[in-house]
């Protein structure tokens, strides 16, 4: 074979393949042929690979980090230092507690004050009304993992369709599996970057348009309820007079023309589809988010924001949270934190623990109607003596979490001791559940955690 051959040879095949990824491969063949994309796929590794931590480096919440650091220095101010609440490690304040089980179930900790458990949820479902959960956490559930089988389950149970909420933008279109979402032109503003507080709510991101800005949102068959919806919504605050444009499905596009306001506002078409277009070129529009679901049974939004520990969920504006309560409103919220607020070496979490109390009371500020329920962090692994084992600084967390759920008088479930316990993430990983960083779960392992909660809720919703 001649010098130079092989590398042609692969440079045409990839371009073969590239134009294959362009090509409407299923709508020429009637759906025979599955339509993929060599771009999304690369897109999708690339987000799988920088969940590992081939570093080897632990990365803290900046804004933790920061809350710390101002403890640390009311502690040795004496004008302070006698009022705080923090100044004794997090496991003198409780000891710590076994889960609660039923047989091999773990069961969910009513820490409220009158033990009244899942009551709006538990109304919601009884009554025939559309219960909304919301899930709001960090990179665990990032791309739809466990929150996309957790739905599935309850709607399979209690009815519903449709993934709730979605986002304006993602940089990775590949990787969520229960939405296939694309467009360009929008610049997201996030909770820890200085975003604009009163267009933060609960999912702590907002976006802008930069030029001409697009949305997609196309329904998939990787779940049984994800194909389609009967009801499309873009919530947004538009403070001039714009112009926007939307469609459902194959239709045409319907431009609407938005009166200037400062409060909340919402397009909403009616009808079952498949898919959901966005277009505007408004400079000023605040794009709040989409969501895509029907009117019963059971609807849960997936609010994942990568690198938090859930401290910046105290800054988001109560009143912008009302405004679209009343429009978007939720029976049910899960936090899902704690992997952003672990090292190896901390044992006191107390600062964190004081921290997400006051994140609860907030939440339930901003949403009076809603049961709050606090995940204790999952099963996270480290490498001792050459062997893979828990994280000895786990139980630790865990401790101040379900402190912190105690204190702020809401629901706590032991994600960990659902997991398996003491060095569940050795058989996880042995499973093909979790992935190579000892920390994020696989689908996989997604769905079997999902199946653990639903099981919990069920057993509360009795």
């Amino acid at each position: 074979m001649k010098k130079g051959k092989p590398t042609l040879i692969i440079l045409l095949a990839i371009i073969f393949i590239a134009i294959l990824s362009v090509l409407p491969l299923s709508r020429w063949t009637g759906g025979k042929l599955k339509d993929f994309s060599l771009i999304s796929d690369i897109l999708k590794e690339a987000s799988l690979i920088s969940e590992s931590t081939g570093s080897g480096e632990e990365q803290i919440d900046p804004e933790l980090l920061k809350a710390m650091e101002e403890e640390e220095k009311a502690q040795h101010n004496p004008l302070t230092a006698s009022d705080s609440v923090l100044a004794l490690p997090v496991d003198t304040i409780i000891q710590a507690v076994k889960a609660p089980r039923e047989g091999d179930l773990v069961i969910l900790e009513d820490y409220t004050t009158s033990q009244t458990g899942l009551i709006h949820l538990k109304d919601a479902i009884t009554n025939g009304r559309l219960a909304r959960i919301a899930v709001v956490g960090d990179s665990y559930i990032e791309g739809d993992i466990f929150t996309q089988d957790l739905r599935e389950k309850l709607q399979e149970a209690y009815g519903g369709e449709g993934v709730g909420y979605v986002s304006m933008h993602t940089d990775f279109p590949g990787f969520r599996r229960s939405v296939k979402q694309g467009g360009k032109g929008w610049k997201t503003h996030m909770a820890n970057k200085k975003a604009d507080r009163q267009y933060l709510g609960l999912m702590e991101q907002y976006a802008t348009p930069s030029g001409t800005a697009t949305s997609t949102y196309e329904g998939t068959k990787s779940l049984p309820h994800t194909g389609s919806w009967s009801r499309s919504r873009f919530m947004f605050i538009s403070p001039e007079n714009s112009i926007i444009s939307v469609k459902t499905g194959e239709g045409e596009w319907s431009e609407r023309n938005i009166t200037a306001s400062d409060s909340v506002q919402c397009i909403e078409i009616e009808g079952p589809t498949t898919r959901f277009d966005i277009k505007t070129s408004a400079p000023k529009l605040i794009g709040l988010g989409v969501w895509l679901d029907g009117q019963k049974g059971v609807s849960l939004d997936c609010m994942s924001s990568r690198g938090f520990s859930g401290i910046t969920l105290s800054r988001i504006n109560v009143e912008l949270c009302r405004q679209m309560g009343r429009v978007i409103g939720y029976n049910l919220i899960i936090l899902e934190f704690g992997i952003n607020a672990m090292s190896s070496s901390q044992k006191d979490y107390s600062v964190y623990s004081d921290r997400m109390v006051g994140v609860i009371n907030h939440v339930r500020q901003c949403y009076p109607r809603a049961d709050i329920l606090l995940m204790g962090v999952g099963d996270r692994g480290e490498k001792r003596g050459g062997q893979v084992r828990s994280m000895a600084t786990a139980p630790a967390m865990i401790n101040a979490q379900r402190d912190a759920a105690r204190r702020a008088h809401c629901l706590f479930w032991d994600t960990r001791e659902a997991m398996g316990g003491e060095d569940a993430v050795v058989e996880w990983s042995n499973a093909g559940l979790i992935n190579k960083d000892y920390i994020h779960m696989t689908h996989k392992g997604g769905a079997r955690l999902a199946d653990a909660l639903f099981k919990a809720l069920q057993q509360s919703l009795k």
